[in-house]
């Protein structure tokens, strides 16, 4: 069972919207080497797996796959967050939605020319599940041959593509909201590297001779430094509730990525910073809920928390 913290797992910096860093993060999104690949990928590893003795690999991929959904969360909203309001527009709620507000612009022309005009047309100013070229993300993508050790290299691989591509993405933005969550993700990149590179070394593998990893230097970029110097790609996360989980049997030990740092599983979880939902957007046509519909969520709340109380205990 999966349990969802209605917490972001990193904290996105505030700063104007920027359509075409939006449109640029869907590549970290939805493309070929992006988080929903990563996500998918893993999950239906560990769903797949065989070989009850060989748990410790099944809950480390586990562990990352679980960990792949909250950045699918994070990169998605980071995209919403640079979509959300039109650059220029400043109009009000009680403007007419054709005409531009205040001196401002007309409501959605930035779609026209400098973003995936669907952001505008079909997503109402949010993340879509495709690449930066508006190609749908494909099942297809996903790698899981049932070799053990053919899947931990194809990981590897999957990893250190996806921490190359954001480390381009970091440079070709300085908007503050996207470079606080690609730097992240750059770090967590790393620290799935050095798990599945971990993996490898615990089978005989020398992956440093079959799958080189491509310098990237990330830790020139200020946001990577900071969160580098807190040990980030060296720590991993089990996500289990039930204190199950094995996968610190292998990551322990010296950090593959010959940092001196030291391998770390104890953590369930990252504390994660409150998530807060977007402003209505009426330019958009997306008022949220309305009067009526509130009054039957605020109906039926009652009766659904009972439910749950019954079912998982009351909740404190």
């Amino acid at each position: 069972m999966y349990f969802h913290v209605q917490r972001l797992i990193n904290e996105i910096e505030q700063d104007e919207p920027d359509p075409g860093a939006a449109n640029a993060l869907q590549e970290g999104l939805g493309g070929q080497f992006g988080e929903m690949r990563t996500m998918m990928q893993y999950l239906f590893q560990s769903i797949n797996f065989r070989g009850p003795s060989a748990k410790p690999y099944r809950d480390l991929i586990q562990g990352i796959g679980t960990e792949e959904i909250s950045h699918v969360e994070l990169i998605g909203t980071t995209i919403s967050r640079l979509l959300d309001g039109s650059p220029q527009y400043k109009g009000k709620e009680s403007d007419p939605v054709d005409e531009p507000g205040d001196g401002g612009a007309t409501p959605l022309n930035i779609a026209l020319d400098h973003s995936n005009i669907h952001h505008y047309l079909v997503g109402a100013q949010g993340a879509l599940p495709v690449d930066a070229a508006g190609n749908p993300w494909l099942g297809s993508y996903v790698y899981n041959s049932g070799n053990l050790v053919l899947d931990l290299l194809y990981n590897l691989m999957l990893e250190s593509t996806g921490r190359l591509q954001k480390c381009r993405l970091y440079e070709m933005t300085s908007n503050k909201t996207a470079r606080s969550t690609i730097s992240y993700l750059i770090v967590r990149d790393q620290a799935h590297e050095n798990a599945f590179a971990k993996a490898l070394e615990t089978l005989g593998v020398n992956w440093r001779t079959a799958l080189p990893i491509p310098k990237t230097n990330a830790e020139q970029f200020p946001e990577v430094k900071k969160l580098l110097a807190q040990g980030l790609q060296s720590k991993q996360f089990s996500f289990d509730l039930t204190a199950a989980s094995e996968a610190g049997k292998i990551f322990q030990g010296l950090s593959p990525s010959k940092d001196g740092t030291q391998l770390d599983a104890s953590q369930q979880a990252p504390e994660g910073v409150p998530l807060t939902i977007s402003p209505e957007r009426p330019e958009e046509f997306s008022p949220g809920a309305d009067k009526d519909l509130r009054q039957l969520i605020e109906a039926t709340a009652a009766m659904e928390m009972a439910d749950i109380d019954a079912t998982f205990g009351a909740m404190k």
